[in-house]
């Protein structure tokens, strides 16, 4: 009788040199965070988070970057359709100048910002002297340093839904003699709400962290133009506990912010 020999087991398994370096990268980012826990001034948190300095550059942070995502949504949505479905000349140049502000140094940006719209700049100059508005060190300073460096989140997160999703249903739809406005409205909108909705978290979440560009362009009033990470700067140089308890508070708003613009079925957990 012929003797079929078992097949071999198959192995799946990661390569053991992967842990390594992957431990590692592990530390470098959970072992910082684990340092603030440790340092944390756990008998005055509760004092120190509730300081009237403390709220006031909170609830600025909220406000402003609620606003800022709304601008986002706003100006980056038809922006993110345009990149995704357009085929005008120049959309790759197009689409570099609007990533700029990922790898552009916030501060950079801030400074941009100001000899735009600072009172020297040409259309800062403009609106002061045409409406007498003057935008620097303002409340509206602040909601345009956020957009400026959080719009690209929208835009690539968006304009990958509209790749993924495809154009299929919308040109059944064209071909069915549907108008653009109606495709736009009843196909396009629904295939890319969770694009939008993922778009919109990081970009709240990018506005609540923003620093560079704010103290560049809008400096730090307490009240005005102070949000949560220049009140951590600030309370660095005078009081440290202070510093890390609202860094722990900014911690804590990153991870709800991470927890819900990545949803399990994102990372493979069902």
């Amino acid at each position: 009788m012929l003797q079929t020999r078992a097949p071999r087991p198959v192995h799946t398994g990661l390569p053991g040199g992967l842990w390594v370096p992957s431990v590692l990268a592990l530390g470098l980012i959970v072992l910082p965070v684990i340092g603030l826990v440790v340092r944390a001034p756990w008998s005055r948190f509760g004092e120190l988070v509730t300081s009237e300095s403390a709220l006031a550059a909170l609830e600025l942070s909220l406000r402003t970057g609620l606003v800022s995502t709304l601008l986002c949504v706003v100006l980056g949505g038809p922006l993110a359709v345009v990149l995704a479905r357009g085929s005008v000349p120049g959309l790759r140049l197009l689409r570099s100048v609007v990533l700029l502000p990922l790898v552009l140094p916030p501060v950079v940006g801030g400074l941009a910002l100001l000899y735009l719209l600072g009172i020297s700049g040409f259309a800062g100059y403009a609106l002061n002297v045409v409406f007498g508005v003057r935008i620097p060190f303002t409340t509206t300073a602040v909601i345009l340093a956020q957009t400026f460096v959080a719009m690209p989140f929208l835009v690539v997160s968006l304009e990958g839904a509209l790749r993924t999703g495809g154009e299929r249903y919308e040109v059944i739809a064209a071909t069915l003699g549907a108008p653009p406005w109606t495709v736009f409205r009843r196909i396009t909108v629904p295939l890319v709400l969770p694009g939008l909705g993922s778009g919109m978290v990081l970009s709240f979440a990018r506005c609540l962290g923003e620093f560079g560009a704010t103290i560049a362009f809008a400096g730090s009033l307490q009240g005005v133009t102070r949000t949560l990470p220049l009140e951590v700067y600030l309370r660095e140089e005078v009081d440290p506990d202070g510093a890390i308890a609202l860094s722990l508070v900014l911690v804590v708003v990153a991870i709800v912010v991470i927890a819900v613009a990545r949803p399990r079925s994102a990372e493979g957990w069902g």
